[in-house]
């Protein structure tokens, strides 16, 4: 088989890890391939002391790469959305196939991109897009492809994971834990993506698309993030047996899909509880195989980098056979995705955690349950601690069953209107996984 040339785009974290994975790993990786890959040209507007750039074909002009006509496969690591898509539509409408790690850019255009792939018969692999090492795409995609998936769960979100860690165990504050995440290079200066949910909700969409052969429907993702998540919540949920994780969330239902990403208490028992600091996990439900998950790191140089040779690789692999014999982006046939309905967040039935402040009187707690009883929700657990000596306000922790959002959110308004309650309550979803 004839040599594969790559072109990429793109020298940051992932592109150097690239290019030094790709020349440490050569030999096994040609082997696995079954011919030679070669980086034949790299696009980048600036140089990276962090690999090797003596022996590099290096061009500042990344259209230049896409328009080469030697290179057989370009890999786009350049990050963001507008630019990014128009290297990648030009580089299929060249009949260029398409590896990236560009979760963002997937989620909101893979529709487009994928139906301009198919038009062109060519591939776009992009493993690296969620969880970074974690071989995640390839296992929904292939590795369950007998099974009905009924949900997933995951940690996609290192950021996230490590604030509620060090919260979780050193009971510092969120606005702490997030300035020493930036300093050590887990944030970004503006950390809105990671920490309120936007960036674990590309992921999810791409997730779910290919777990329940659904288009990709980012804009329907509901997202919460977990700069409210207070110290106090996080020991209570201990007290009560269960761990705050920032999850994405999908699940087939009878009326349609889920798609949500929150704060989430889960049982401190299980596996994806105890992923700590910046790793990712998770874990998903095939109705043959039953609870499955997958663990690594989410992020980093070479992590990530090793998701991208993986899918150059396969792509070397199936340079010659028929489209149709090639693996569909995201699972499923281009002609069988189904049109299920996503469910709005309205519509969800969950299991609460609910925390408010109320008056150190009798009474309080019995009209509480007075107004949840008369919404259909049951209490399934309570906390009430004891005032302190000048206190007149006391701290009420409630785990109700399963309840359906509106039904919840009338709820809480009533309570919220009682005078013996001071504040808004505090509200986290709660799921066992089972």
């Amino acid at each position: 088989m004839k040599p594969v040339k790559i072109g990429l785009c793109g020298l940051g974290t992932v592109g150097s890890g690239t290019v030094n994975v790709l020349a440490r790993n050569q030999r096994v990786i040609n082997a696995r391939a079954g011919c030679d890959i070669i980086l034949a040209q790299v696009g980048a507007r600036r140089d990276n002391p962090h690999c090797d750039m003596t022996s590099l074909n290096v061009t500042r002009d990344l259209m230049e790469v896409v328009n080469n006509p030697d290179i057989d496969i370009v890999v786009e690591l350049i990050g963001g959305i507008t630019y990014a898509r128009e290297l990648i539509l030009a580089a299929i409408e060249n009949g260029k196939h398409v590896v990236t790690a560009n979760k963002a850019l997937i989620a909101e255009h893979g529709n487009e991109i994928f139906a301009a792939a198919n038009q062109k018969g060519v591939t776009v692999a992009f493993e690296a897009a969620v969880a970074g090492g974690i071989p995640i795409i390839k296992s929904i995609r292939e590795g369950l492809a007998a099974n009905r998936i009924e949900w997933l769960a995951g940690i996609i979100n290192g950021t996230g994971n490590f604030i509620l860690t060090e919260m979780r165990d050193k009971g510092r504050e969120f606005a702490d834990v997030l300035a020493e995440a930036q300093a050590l290079g887990y944030a970004e200066a503006d950390p809105t993506f990671d920490v309120e949910g936007i960036d674990a909700a590309h992921k999810l969409v791409i997730l779910a698309s290919m777990s329940f052969g659904i288009p990709l429907q980012f804009d329907k993702v509901f997202t919460e993030g977990i700069s409210q998540i207070e110290p106090v919540d996080v020991v209570y949920a201990e007290e009560l047996g269960y761990r705050i994780k920032h999850l994405g969330i999908a699940r087939k239902v009878a009326d349609g899909i889920e798609l949500r990403v929150h704060p989430t208490l889960i049982p401190a028992k299980l596996q994806l509880a105890n992923v700590d600091g910046v790793m990712n996990a998770i874990m998903v439900k095939g109705d043959a195989v039953g609870p499955t998950m997958y663990y690594g790191a989410g992020a980093g140089a070479e992590p990530t980098a090793s998701a991208v040779i993986a899918d150059i690789v396969d792509v070397a692999r199936t340079l010659t056979a028929n489209p149709e014999h090639r693996v569909p982006y995201l699972g499923f046939q281009q002609g069988s995705l189904s049109d299920r309905a996503i469910l709005p967040i309205e519509d969800v039935q969950t299991a609460y955690y609910l925390r408010m402040s109320a008056l150190d009187k009798p009474g309080v707690l019995s009209q509480v349950a007075t107004i949840l009883s008369d919404s259909g929700i049951s209490i399934e657990a309570l906390i009430q601690k004891e005032a302190d000596d000048e206190e007149e306000i006391v701290p009420l922790i409630l785990l109700t069953n399963r309840a359906q959002e509106k039904d919840l959110t009338a709820a809480i308004s009533k309570i919220e209107a009682l005078s013996s309650i001071t504040g808004p309550i505090t509200r986290i979803r709660l799921e066992p996984l089972k």
